[in-house]
């Protein structure tokens, strides 16, 4: 059984409603192909008592955000079990609070749970503490640094977490998301890059892929991927990962484009998922004299006033290193996000994988 808890409101206790499997069904677009993955005490991976290690000897995490697409397959033991969680008499969504958004965090797991923390989001146990608060990963949550498994364990935990409280917290696919899974599922198999032969595998070992996250990975954490959202609007923010106008060659709507993400997903060609991870993973569209213009294509398109994104490190957005992980030995300082394109952009990848910082921060930002 899984339990959620909050404080009780002035007055009022706790609802608590009684869930059956059917509250967590899996769409059919979310039935992905996965391999599976040996136990992990079987892979040899140390277990930390970190608060990000949600899934303990290989078990797979109580759940997540109760909406479809957001949804794991939980397996419990039977058409019998329930799922309880206490939820507030409230949940219109007046009753939402700020919204938060997370720049990359790339395996930075102490980091993270320092920024979750300092934002009062999380307790000092890694406990969601933010009641109705709602929060927004902007993707790319493994590669390069070193616990990435430990980083979408503590988000599928707080996303369980958030939702018995009233809040939510919700995740956005980045682009190396797409590779991990593309790693995965299609190993060395050749695909067509445009430049020539290429590989899932050795793309992801390339662009910073960590062996203990590969060697921890597990069906759920492939099918919480594979199922997660491109693009949302949310109180007039676009949100998205990457700073590109690629989305809009996936559809003319929101949700045009997640479903033909997830449909590509879904038919698991490994060619069709190699253009998918090429396209997200460009950037720097919004940046120079043409920048305005594009966030403006993608806000006519897909709604709202200002474009939220991650993927490029805003050091390297700026110039002020030579490549994504700031290998040339500078240290730049990053104190919050980068607005720019005429204040219609906002970068959030404070650059973590360069001993930058890893941004947490509410919207919308002070003027």
């Amino acid at each position: 059984m899984v339990e959620g808890s909050m404080t009780q409101g002035a007055g009022q206790g706790p609802v608590v409603r009684t869930a059956t499997l059917r509250d967590f069904r899996v769409p059919p677009y979310a039935q992905v192909p996965v391999q599976s993955q040996a136990p992990q005490e079987e892979a040899g991976a140390p277990q930390s008592e970190h608060p990000g290690n949600a899934v303990p000897k290989g078990e797979a995490p109580d759940g997540y955000t109760p909406t479809e697409r957001d949804l794991p397959v939980i397996t419990l033991g039977g058409p019998g079990d329930t799922v309880q969680v206490e939820i507030t008499p409230d949940e219109s969504p007046e009753g939402l609070g700020p919204l938060y958004v997370v720049g990359d965090v790339h395996g930075y797991l102490d980091e993270l749970v320092e920024a979750l923390t300092a934002q009062g989001l999380i307790d000092a146990d890694g406990n969601w503490a933010a009641g109705h608060a709602r929060l927004w990963f902007l993707g790319d949550f493994t590669d390069r640094g070193p616990d990435g498994i430990g980083v979408i364990d503590l988000v599928m935990r707080l996303s369980a977490e958030a939702a018995a409280a009233g809040g939510y917290c919700k995740a956005l696919m980045g682009n190396h998301e797409l590779l991990l899974l593309g790693a995965k599922r299609f190993g060395d198999t050749p695909v067509n890059s445009g430049a020539g032969t290429a590989t899932f595998q050795a793309a992801w070992l390339l662009n910073g892929g960590q062996k203990s996250d590969m060697d921890r990975l597990q069906d759920v954490h492939l099918q919480w991927m594979a199922r997660l959202d491109a693009v949302v609007e949310e109180d007039e923010h676009l949100l998205m990962h990457s700073d590109t106008t690629a989305y809009l060659d996936y559809g003319s709507t929101i949700e045009d484009v997640n479903d033909t993400v997830h449909a590509i997903l879904t038919r698991n060609d490994a060619d069709e998922c190699w253009d998918l991870f090429r396209k997200l993973t460009k950037r720097f569209a919004f940046r120079d004299e043409a920048g305005p213009q594009a966030v403006r294509e993608l806000l006519a398109a897909y709604g709202g006033n200002r474009v939220v994104h991650g993927h490029s490190p805003i050091p390297y957005l700026l110039g002020e290193v030579g490549t994504e992980d700031g290998e040339d030995g500078a240290r730049p300082v990053v104190e919050g996000p980068h607005v720019y394109a005429d204040g219609l952009a906002i970068a959030m990848d404070g650059g973590v994988t360069m001993a930058g910082k890893l941004l947490v921060v509410q919207l919308p930002l002070p003027n």
